[in-house]
């Protein structure tokens, strides 16, 4: 049984930095982030599979690091550089079963089944 717990985020202003960890417990093979900001839908923004290189969105790639250590829990952890004010939203930690690489990277929300409980990133 996969848990996922968010930690982390707060309020910055533009220009600065925050990060974010997830802890998972039930070692899932693919764990990614997404974010949903007020009127708008959730949306995909990293996601790495256990052992490979994580993949990021066109709005955040080149400003957020993924990273992920695995042990008898993983942290997953979002580096979070640059921020913007719609960087802001509240952000969310998953995962899907399933050993496809192609299908984690992809970011469908529809793919994703656990979910954490939400950290807020606020950016002014």
């Amino acid at each position: 049984h996969v848990q996922l717990v968010e930690s982390g985020g707060g309020s910055v202003q533009a220009g600065g930095s925050l990060s974010l960890s997830c802890v998972t417990s039930g070692a899932p093979f693919c764990t990614a982030w997404f974010r949903e900001a007020p009127g708008r839908e959730r949306e995909g923004i990293a996601a790495i599979v256990s052992g490979g290189s994580p993949t990021y969105t066109d709005s955040v790639r080149g400003r957020f690091t993924l990273s992920r250590v695995n042990g008898a829990v993983d942290i997953l952890t979002l580096e979070m550089n640059s921020l913007k004010p719609e960087d802001t939203a509240m952000y969310y930690c998953a995962s899907r079963t399933g050993a496809s690489t192609t299908r984690c990277l992809a970011l469908s929300r529809d793919d994703y089944k656990q979910w954490g409980q939400g950290t807020q990133v606020t950016v002014s």
